[in-house]
């Protein structure tokens, strides 16, 4: 049976990639984008598709709308990105969650949050099962990613458990393929980067395997 989707982010990278796929699916698409890293030409072949809808909308503020699911993929996440600025984007994992959350609650819909491997910080065991709580500064220049998707994922379970949302969280790990940003700072953009280029790799560390 066709749904209604949300999808916010959904003309990042991995936004537009499943706006792909839940319109193939047969779903009915609104994905909701503010452009701040995400791009128009990842979505614009999808206009033409009436079960198609874009809205240009920050997270930060609440939306009212009709859906039978959520997916919540909105934030930055590359450290050039989040660390611009860093008050966003803390703002977009709670605030955005906090929103995404409370229209579930009101339509009832199922969520999906889109978390991290971040959300594990420095850790100091490999490698990291999902009842691994983490190693993670409240006070680094990258907890405003790295503690903003802990509270979002916090939020997550608390609704579920007073206000029995149905919510599913994924921890994304490193990702690659079309459509992602080759300037954004992460290992692998700049391994492909480099290897395109014919320049030698960069390794961090002493080279092993985590």
């Amino acid at each position: 049976m066709a749904k209604r989707i949300l999808l916010t982010g959904g003309a990042g990278f991995i936004g537009s990639h499943l706006c792909e796929r839940l319109l193939e699916k047969g779903n009915e698409v609104v994905c909701l984008d503010n452009f701040f890293t995400g791009t128009k030409d990842n979505i614009k072949h999808l206009f033409s598709d009436y079960r198609f809808e874009f809205i240009r909308h920050d997270l930060v503020n609440p939306i009212l709308l009709e859906v039978d699911e959520i997916y919540n993929l909105a934030c930055p996440a590359s450290p050039i990105h989040y660390q611009y600025n860093p008050v966003k984007t803390v703002k977009t994992s709670v605030m955005g969650t906090l929103n995404m959350l409370g229209l579930a609650k009101r339509v009832k819909a199922r969520i999906l949050q889109a978390s991290t491997s971040e959300v594990y910080g420095d850790p100091t065991v490999h490698p990291q099962p999902e009842t691994y709580w983490g190693n993670v500064s409240c006070i680094g220049l990258r907890s405003c990613y790295d503690e903003g998707k802990r509270v979002a994922e916090t939020l997550m379970m608390d609704y579920h458990r007073q206000n029995e949302v149905d919510i599913r969280i994924v921890r994304i790990f490193n990702t690659y393929g079309p459509r992602m940003a080759l300037n954004d700072g992460r290992v692998m953009s700049n391994f492909i980067t480099q290897a395109l280029r014919g320049q030698p790799l960069t390794i961090y560390g002493d080279g092993n395997h985590t």
